[in-house]
């Protein structure tokens, strides 16, 4: 594919999402909808929709996926790495010091309820993705009843299952019942060599998924192992990674329960991946070197498979997403998309971030601010921050 952008406006928007994407993989994909789509034009609803089906489809981490995929196209394989650098350091650096004085941040009950208050800047930024999104990929009356099929789906079985269920039946209904009309244009040409990165990075994927799974629970080797093992084997990304992080640092006795749910707790305080929570586990390990330096391994590998396998797969998918017959599926997996974004807004009011009367004013005024007074994100992070610390 021909970039058509710098390595460093890459690295310069990332890094400021970086710092300012709170709330989640779900957050995420809204907070890279407004800064790519509508702000900054790098690519149509259309294609962002199918780069989030696409990552929903692969394990790994789906909103650094979708990243690194936009910075992939945007300026080639540096900018992949840079939007991957931009939006992953500043959660590490994060993580870092919350490993190094997670007894001092527990115990500030200011601190905790600035941290609420980033949540609910979350609640109003999928709201608005939700929205958006909707209306642009939900124009009509077949695609909105297969969104709401989505949501009741994803109501009984929210698991990554139903997510995966999801998109395959979106997918089904829309090859069956929808119109694909003219196949999209072709605005990104994979090449030959596309498609050989392509192939490299497959095979480097699955040789290290094999090494991983045969290597043992001691030595040196076996921080990066256990790791690089858990992202490349869960599907769904942000919490689901979570019980097999427990099982591959807490039940070998490398970390202690009560600091893997300490870390756990951090993790979802930050911006950024939720996947950065491996920094701390990695600091804090007593397999590897621990410190910085295990931070950076344990980080390193339970993203790059991940990364690995997206690049890997993104050329085919840009040749299959040109065929008439998958433009159909395209438009069911991307209503399908919409109702998986609803869901996760309604996990988020009902169970994770609504925890008194004075939260609904907070959240109905981050998502004015958004919505209505066109607000940049960090201002909205930093009203909730702040109206968290004081209500």
């Amino acid at each position: 594919m021909i970039p058509s952008g710098s390595v460093r406006e890459v690295l310069r928007a990332f890094l400021v999402l970086g710092v300012t994407s709170f709330g989640g993989p779900v957050a995420h994909l809204g907070y890279f909808r407004r800064e790519f789509v509508e702000r900054r034009g790098w690519l149509n609803a259309e294609d962002y929709g199918g780069l989030v089906a696409l990552c929903q489809f692969l394990p790994g981490p789906a909103s650094s996926q979708v990243g690194f995929c936009i910075g992939l196209r945007r300026a080639g394989w540096q900018g992949g790495l840079a939007a991957w650098c931009g939006f992953t350091l500043p959660s590490f650096a994060l993580m870092v010091l919350a490993a190094r004085f997670i007894g001092t941040f527990q115990s500030n009950p200011l601190a905790r309820g600035a941290l609420h208050g980033l949540q609910l800047a979350a609640i109003a930024v999928v709201a608005q993705a939700v929205w958006v999104m909707a209306r642009s990929l939900c124009p009509d009356t077949p695609r909105r009843a297969l969104a709401a099929l989505a949501l009741a789906i994803l109501m009984v079985a929210p698991d990554t299952g139903g997510q995966i269920l999801v998109l395959v039946v979106g997918g089904v209904i829309g090859r069956m019942a929808l119109d694909a009309g003219a196949p999209p244009a072709a605005r990104v040409i994979p090449t030959q060599g596309d498609h050989s990165r392509a192939r490299l990075c497959l095979t480097v994927f699955a040789l290290l998924l094999a090494l991983s799974l045969l290597w043992p629970h001691t030595g040196p080797g076996a921080l990066f192992a256990a790791f690089y093992r858990t992202g490349a084997l869960v599907f769904g990304g942000g919490h689901v990674v979570l019980p097999l992080l427990r099982d591959a640092v807490v039940v070998p006795g490398w970390v202690s329960p009560s600091l893997f749910l300490a870390g756990y707790g951090a993790a979802q305080a930050v911006p950024g991946p939720l996947f950065t929570v491996a920094a701390f586990l990695g600091a804090l390990s007593s397999a590897g070197p621990g410190g910085l330096a295990g931070a950076a391994i344990a980080t390193l590998a339970i993203f790059l498979p991940g990364l690995l396998i997206a690049a890997g797969a993104l050329p085919y998918w840009h040749v299959l997403r040109a065929r008439p017959g998958v433009a159909a599926v395209m438009q069911g997996v991307n209503a399908a998309v919409v109702g998986l974004l609803a869901a996760a807004l309604i996990n988020l009011l009902t169970i994770s971030a609504l925890h008194h009367i004075w939260d609904v004013p907070i959240a109905l005024g981050a998502l004015a601010l958004l919505t209505y007074g066109r607000a940049r994100p960090v201002l909205v992070v930093a009203f909730c921050a702040a109206a968290g610390a004081v209500a």
